[in-house]
């Protein structure tokens, strides 16, 4: 356009300085700043909102703030608002919210959207108290503020009152836009309010809501998340406009409960949908491989995210496949794998490490990720894992002193919750706290059920208690557990042979675990579980995960097993020819029956046929 001549006016410099904010062009921004100036627009309200809010997507507030001085319409009641909206949403962002109410409080004309802005700016920044406190205040409230409210307490972790500001809001006779459900049914997500999540469902059926992209989104996650897959899987099929995320979502919820073959299925879908996966994606695919112990399956899926599509694992992709290895007892494997990792291991791959150490009773190797634990700082809650790896040891005079170290560096171990739903009611136990209005009746029935589950072999498993205790004292610290307090909860106020579903947000012990397998049985129920890690189905006295962290599965061809050197050290290979050479190494090791594995060579050898004569009809021959 200037190559050509012709000069910008007042409606294009709007559209160039939005580009130059969304590409983070901070001194071409600039540079057209210096234009506006020379051209002698720059007192265009149009203009001056623009520059405003380019300074402010660049983190420029202080330039942001000299435009917005040099504004003299801007105690102008009549055309004003935008220029002090766009700020006070710029300091918000900045986390200045001090210059946000200063800036609120000075405006001559304070509308809906500026009330919500500032609202929307506590909520984003932590403040839930100043927000409500904010939203009592205004004048008149629409969907939007209302929405800002029900989005602000569910990305705060307040689910529950999140869900009793979209209950309040719909009293209140205000309709919800999509946006509103969304944040209502996440809310439900994540504290397994399945009961919740079916009014919100039959909400957007008796108003004849499109189901859109983000709406299906919202409910498939919703439904996976409260336990009920099957339901997330139809809502999926109905969902006619899906996004990668859509996809993701699905195949995270087929993976963390433990059906991976479903996953897998679900990622072929979407291949064949011409959808091209991310990061997000493989992250799902490994967590389906580990929780179902497909091993081998996983490490291919990890060699074909840099062979095949082309993208660099993260250290969450190396810490899914060393928590892979480990949990299946391929320790060795696990460590030379952490040892050929392009990046240094970080704590939570060593914690790794350890934990499936631990849980196979490797003590020497156990000792060694501890050393490499100890170099880190302690720095974050992770590093209680520490604290327990010395416990687990027997190590307690350790034990204590890493205690020590980390509360006197001010970090604080996450504490222990779990969530129930009866009868559309959320009720949360913490571990230790019997402040229940029921804990009576709760601890009654927990005892109750204990000495049922101890009749019939179950024994509480004291090694969990990470604390140098009496016997008696490990008990009564199991004991109070907050998802056996949520058990005994749902069995005394919930009617005989439904579905008990718990979440709880820390992973669920070993001890936890074995009780609410014995409960299933003695009950007849089946208790649907879900832990930080993933779903647990308990039914019948087994879990869907079949007590996978305690067992080793069956291994497939892949490099990192074979008894061949040269075989052993390809790094991360893939393709046809290369998996051949495994197979190949895998018979003539005798790791597998022979015929499994030609079984397997001649279905690679015939895919490989295929693809070179697909290749020769291409090219006419």
């Amino acid at each position: 356009m200037l190559r050509s001549g012709i000069r910008p006016d007042r409606l294009t410099y709007p559209f160039v300085l939005k580009s130059m904010a969304g590409l983070f062009l901070t001194e071409l921004g600039m540079a057209i700043h210096c234009m506006v100036l020379r051209c002698g627009i720059e007192l265009d309200s149009f203009v001056r909102v623009s520059l405003v809010d380019m300074y402010v997507k660049v983190e420029k507030l202080g330039s942001a703030f000299k435009v917005f001085d040099e504004s003299p319409e801007r105690f102008d009641s009549g055309s004003s608002a935008l220029l002090w909206n766009v700020l006070i949403k710029g300091c918000c962002k900045a986390g200045s919210m001090k210059k946000a109410v200063k800036l609120f409080k000075a405006m001559p004309k304070k509308e809906n959207v500026s009330w919500s802005t500032l609202i929307d700016g506590f909520a984003k920044n932590g403040d839930m108290d100043r927000a409500m406190e904010l939203f009592d205040q205004m004048p008149e409230k629409n969907v939007v503020s209302w929405t800002t409210m029900v989005d602000g307490f569910s990305r705060n972790g307040d689910s529950e009152k999140a869900l009793s500001m979209f209950s309040k809001m719909l009293e209140e006779g205000v309709r919800p836009n999509a946006f509103t459900i969304v944040s209502a049914l996440s809310a439900c997500a994540k504290i397994g309010a399945l009961e919740a999540g079916l009014r919100i469902h039959k909400y957007i059926k008796d108003n004849g809501l499109h189901l859109t992209e983000a709406l299906g989104t919202a409910l498939v996650d919703m439904y996976a998340k409260c336990g009920n897959i099957e339901s997330a899987s139809e809502v999926f099929v109905e969902t006619k406009q899906k996004s990668i995320r859509t996809w993701t979502v699905m195949i995270w919820g087929w993976a963390i409960h433990g059906h991976s073959e479903q996953a897998i299925a679900c990622f072929k879908q979407m291949m064949f949908a011409g959808i091209k996966p991310d990061e997000v994606v493989f992250l799902a695919l490994l967590t389906a491989c580990k929780h179902s112990g497909q091993v081998d399956v996983g490490l291919n899926f990890f060699d074909s995210m840099r062979l095949d599509y082309c993208i660099e694992p993260s250290m969450k992709h190396y810490t899914l496949i060393v928590d892979m290895l480990g949990r299946s007892g391929q320790l060795k494997e696990a460590l030379r794998f952490i040892e050929r990792m392009p990046m240094n291991p970080d704590f939570v791959i060593w914690g790794a490490l350890f934990c499936a150490c631990r849980a196979h009773k490797k003590t020497k190797m156990a000792k060694f990720a501890l050393n490499k634990l100890l170099k880190l700082e302690p720095t974050h809650t992770g590093n209680y894992i520490l604290s327990n790896a010395f416990a687990a040891l027997g190590q307690w005079e350790d034990a204590e002193r890493v205690r020590v170290l980390i509360q006197n560096r001010g970090v604080h171990k996450n504490s222990g919750w779990s969530y129930i739903e009866v009868e559309g009611q959320v009720h949360r136990f913490v571990s230790g706290d019997h402040d229940h209005k029921d804990a009576k009746a709760i601890c009654l029935k927990l005892e109750e059920i204990t000495a049922g589950a101890v009749k019939q072999g179950y024994i509480p498993g004291t090694e969990w208690v990470l604390h140098n205790m009496e016997q008696e004292e490990k008990d009564d610290v199991l004991g109070s557990h907050g998802e056996k307090f949520a058990l005994a909860f749902a069995l005394i106020c919930t009617s005989p042979g439904m579905t008990i579903r718990i979440v709880k947000n820390l992973q669920v012990c070993g001890d936890c675990h074995s009780l609410m397998k014995y409960v299933s049985k003695m009950s007849q129920r089946e208790i649907i579980l879900r832990d930080m890690k993933r779903f647990h189905h308990f039914k019948d006295g087994s879990c869907s995960c079949r007590d996978h962290w305690s067992r080793r599965h069956g291994m497939l061809a892949h490099p990192l097993r074979s008894k061949t050197p040269a075989v052993r050290n390809l790094r991360f290979i893939g393709g046809t020819v290369p998996r051949m050479i495994m197979i190949l190494d895998g018979i003539l090791n005798g790791e597998a029956g022979f015929l499994y594995y030609w079984r397997i060579a001649l279905g690679h050898l015939w895919l490989f046929g295929s693809a070179i004569w697909m290749k020769q009809l291409m090219h006419g021959g």
